[in-house]
């Protein structure tokens, strides 16, 4: 199994606010992963879960608080995340996060 997958504790800094909240990372081994994230915003699904390394692309459907296609990329390094979270008109938002 690789460093990759785990629980972390992620903050992303959203124009409403830190949200906070634990994403599970599964690496399927085969240069993808699945997992979700749960947090204040409800909870959901890794779609299209990317590895390339150390590096992570995913997308997820939030629904609240309005629907949308959330596109998200992180770098893993020693146990600590850090990437954005592009939601459309929004624009990029700051994750970050640390293997619990």
């Amino acid at each position: 199994m690789s460093d990759i997958s785990g629980a972390y504790n992620t903050t992303v800094k959203s124009p409403m606010g830190d949200q906070s909240g634990t994403f599970t990372v599964v690496d399927n081994e085969d240069g993808t992963f699945s997992g979700k994230m749960e947090g204040g915003m409800g909870s959901m699904d890794v779609e299209e879960g990317k590895v390339d390394g150390n590096k992570l692309s995913w997308k997820m459907n939030m629904t609240v608080p309005m629907p949308m296609t959330l596109d998200c990329e992180a770098t893993v390094e020693d146990g600590k995340m850090a990437g954005n979270v592009n939601a459309g008109a929004f624009g990029a938002m700051p994750l970050t996060g640390e293997k619990k």
